[in-house]
């Protein structure tokens, strides 16, 4: 049984959610989002409340409630307060640069790497080692703060690399242990 499947979900103030077909809109004061529901899932708008529903019991249909009442949940949080990821850089030389749509990342490399600011989302530099990412779809955000994080990530014998905002490195010792 999906118990998050059957959460009945809270529609603040200022945000509407619409239901056609399988096509599920939630709009809000900071965007719009928009989700596609398998024919397998009924989603239900009363009172304020969001209600998702499975129309069988196939193992298909269990899997997809609470996948889709996750995701409704996440869009209207989305659509109202918004998400946001922090990274942050660390190492002898290594920054980030924010200039308009664009991010240069110096990490140890021969050459700086710019990476483009997918649309929707935008990112706050808050020194020249901590960015912040910022957008309204939660599965976009965090997506692009993976990429970053893949061009350097953060190697366990001096902790140098790009982290999420708080990661905590797991460190190890190294070679002069073992004498």
């Amino acid at each position: 049984m999906s118990r998050i499947g059957n959460r009945i979900l809270n529609i603040p103030d200022g945000v509407t959610v619409t239901v056609d077909n399988t096509n599920v809109t939630v709009k809000g004061s900071k965007g719009e989002l928009s989700l596609v529901v398998s024919d397998l899932i009924t989603v239900e708008v009363k009172d304020n409340t969001v209600l998702t529903k499975r129309k069988n019991e196939t193992k298909n249909a269990k899997s997809l409630h609470g996948t889709t009442n996750s995701l409704i949940n996440g869009m209207i949080i989305g659509v109202s307060q918004g998400y946001e990821k922090g990274l942050e850089i660390s190492g002898v030389g290594y920054r980030f640069n924010v200039a308009g749509n664009k991010i240069t990342i110096t990490a140890g490399f021969s050459h700086p790497v710019v990476v483009d600011v997918p649309a929707g989302l935008s990112v706050e530099q808050v020194n020249n080692t901590e960015i912040t990412i910022k957008g309204i779809d939660k599965q976009a955000v965090t997506k692009f703060a993976a990429e970053i994080r893949d061009w350097r990530k953060p190697e366990p014998y001096k902790g140098k690399g790009i982290r999420y905002k708080g990661e905590r490195i797991r460190r190890k010792e190294g070679k002069k242990a073992a004498k």
